[in-house]
């Protein structure tokens, strides 16, 4: 098959979170497979713009579009590039599938627009996307009725990373046998071999237990709560230090007002972006990972599943079948809830370990592989139900 990927962001901005690594996998496995593999995207990159307008990666081609305003791309994720227009109408037919990655872009409205014009079939990936209820909620209303059903409606397939987001979309309008649940995976093979415990301790002098955080440093994640759920068991348990792994993406200064206000500097330790063995470490190293607020399926989720990390997180995130409460700790959005449940696991060996155990027998089941079979099934009867030859 001709595979079209669109994405607003793609390598190497990785600081843009988890879509790029999605995009990535799903496309050099494809490519691996004998497909045709393009990717249109922008040169959107969070300090400068990707310079090349093309690129080669793992036998995929890859197109940077340019933006209208970098600075718009990174602080309110606006991904105008009106010169993918003229692309995409012009080379459209000449692709068998698009998978168009995000919900609420310009891409997916020119994309879509397109596609249904001249009958080449897509799937829509909203990652997370629908289910969000960050801020902006008018001018999310706004898209919806003008764009977001139509573009919904459209798809031959809506690929909806947990029953959250596939229910979401029914409320939409989408008929519910439109709808797969694929959620994100991980490549194990870079988890075969992890970094030794204790590395990521010496490296930031931490002597006792490490509550970990990793993402953006992002109002939506939940870190208040998280931070004075943290103060609170810090009163119980000394040894104890939050670590908080990820860019500022605005809400960094908020933290230290608050860090300050409940007198726990020494317990906290930002180390900003890493990555590669230096994230992996930070897991390894890690007695519980917490996320307070999410949407969509962490990657980050897998991470700490493939590093054998327990995990918390809580009501107000979606609802993921098969991990809650297997290897997630899912309580209220509360303070108190939040400290209870960080106290019980942190205190608990044999609970702490249940769930390292439960990590690693589930993880294999988000293999990469595993999910990019279910997506170019998806693709292949997506491409014979249109009547076109795979």
């Amino acid at each position: 098959m001709k595979i079209l990927q669109v994405t607003p962001v793609f390598y190497p901005a990785v600081a843009y979170g988890g879509i790029v690594g999605v995009v990535h996998e799903i496309s050099k496995r494809l490519a691996e497979r004998g497909h045709e593999v393009t990717i249109y995207t922008t040169d959107a990159n969070k300090d400068s713009r990707i310079k090349d307008n093309f690129s080669n990666m793992d036998k995929v081609e890859i197109y940077y579009f340019k933006n209208i305003s970098n600075s718009l791309a990174w602080t309110h994720r606006l991904f105008i590039s009106l010169t993918m227009i003229l692309s995409i109408k012009k080379e459209i037919r000449n692709f068998d599938i698009i998978h168009i990655h995000d919900f609420r872009t310009f891409q997916s409205i020119v994309v879509s627009h397109y596609a249904k014009k001249y009958g080449v079939p897509y799937v829509l990936q909203p990652h997370g996307s629908i289910t969000s209820d960050v801020s902006k909620q008018r001018l999310k209303k706004w898209f919806d009725i003008v764009f977001g059903c139509r573009i919904l409606k459209g798809a031959e397939k809506i690929l909806a990373l947990n029953e959250t987001e596939a229910k979401k979309c029914t409320e939409m309008g989408v008929e519910a046998e439109n709808i797969e649940v694929v959620p994100n995976g991980i490549d194990l093979a870079g988890y075969k071999s992890l970094p030794r415990r204790g590395e990521f301790r010496r490296k930031y002098g931490v002597d006792g237990k490490i509550v970990l955080y990793l993402g953006r440093i992002d109002k939506s994640k939940g870190l208040d709560l998280l931070f004075r759920a943290f103060a609170g068991i810090s009163r119980k348990l000394d040894d104890l230090k939050l670590v908080i792994v990820g860019p500022d993406d605005g809400y960094l200064s908020n933290l230290k007002e608050l860090i300050d206000h409940l007198k726990i500097n020494d317990k906290i330790i930002f180390t900003g972006f890493i990555s590669g063995k230096d994230k992996l470490s930070a897991y390894v190293d890690a007695d519980v990972f917490v996320t307070p607020s999410f949407y969509g399926f962490p990657l980050t989720f897998l991470e700490a599943m493939a590093c054998g990390v327990p995990i918390i997180t809580t009501d107000k995130g979606d609802f993921i079948e098969g991990i809650d409460n297997e290897v997630v700790f899912v309580v209220r959005y509360t303070e108190k809830e939040l400290e209870n449940a960080l106290f019980r696991i942190l205190t608990d060996d044999e609970l702490r370990e249940r769930f390292r155990r439960n990590c690693r027998e589930k993880i294999s089941e988000y293999d990469w592989e595993v999910i990019v079979n279910k997506i170019e099934g998806i693709y292949s009867s997506v491409v014979k139900r249109d009547g076109q030859i795979c």
